[in-house]
């Protein structure tokens, strides 16, 4: 029975990839977007390894959808864990946006911030931060400095600080993403609630209960079950 049920996994798993072989660069994209929306990260991985062999084939190896697929399988990879294997297809699309785009675009910035990300779930805080800054900066030049994508570069050093020990610096980072979200996005956005999370939970490791209870409040309308 148990040798039927891995037969017939093989069979499908072939079927699967076949599919994605004759699937277009674009419909690969799509397929494997759907599979990291369901959590399917493994399969994911599989289509969009597809994804990037159609890029190179159609478009040649150094054009932007080349890229695309190459952050996007290493999104996936990176879902499982697998940091080691994600980073050169991060380096490679990286190398691939600076190539068409130049150094400031919000291909090379998304990069960047995937790769800072990315130290940063390693342990690997030192490489992480220079990442990260550099992704901010570049976004800030090019979308301004209240644009969401600011925010979530933000965020992510936030993250980056509280991971070192570093509170201090992580709160003004935290509330500069917080009034930017609140501002773009509108208070009730799920965004908004991920920067008054972050924020309470800072606060809590500062010892500042009284500002924290502020936050704690916020957070609890956010968590409500709507009507």
């Amino acid at each position: 029975m148990r040798k039927a049920v891995s037969q017939m996994l093989a069979v499908l798993l072939v079927a699967l990839f076949l599919s994605c072989e004759q699937q277009s660069w674009e419909s690969a994209m799509a397929a494997g977007q759907r599979a990291m929306q369901k959590g399917n990260y493994e399969e994911a991985e599989r289509i969009f390894a597809v994804a990037v062999r159609k890029a190179e084939q159609q478009d040649g190896l150094h054009h932007r959808h080349v890229g695309v697929a190459l952050s996007s399988e290493a999104q996936a990879l990176a879902a499982q864990g697998k940091y080691v294997e994600a980073e050169p297809l991060y380096l490679q699309a990286l190398k691939i946006y600076q190539d068409v785009h130049g150094e400031n675009h919000v291909d090379v910035a998304a990069t960047l911030n995937n790769l800072g990300v990315l130290h940063r779930m390693h342990g690997q805080y030192t490489q992480a931060e220079p990442l990260l800054v550099r992704a901010l900066t570049i976004k800030e030049r090019v979308l301004g400095p209240d644009h969401p994508d600011v925010a979530l570069s933000l965020h992510n050093l936030g993250l980056l600080y509280v991971a070192q020990g570093q509170l201090e610096k992580a709160e003004p980072v935290y509330r500069r993403a917080l009034a930017i979200r609140e501002k773009a996005l509108g208070p009730t956005d799920g965004e908004v609630g991920k920067s008054v999370e972050a924020l309470a939970g800072l606060l809590h490791k500062m010892h500042r209960e009284a500002d924290a209870a502020l936050y704690d409040a916020r957070l609890a309308a956010f968590r409500k079950p709507q009507s």
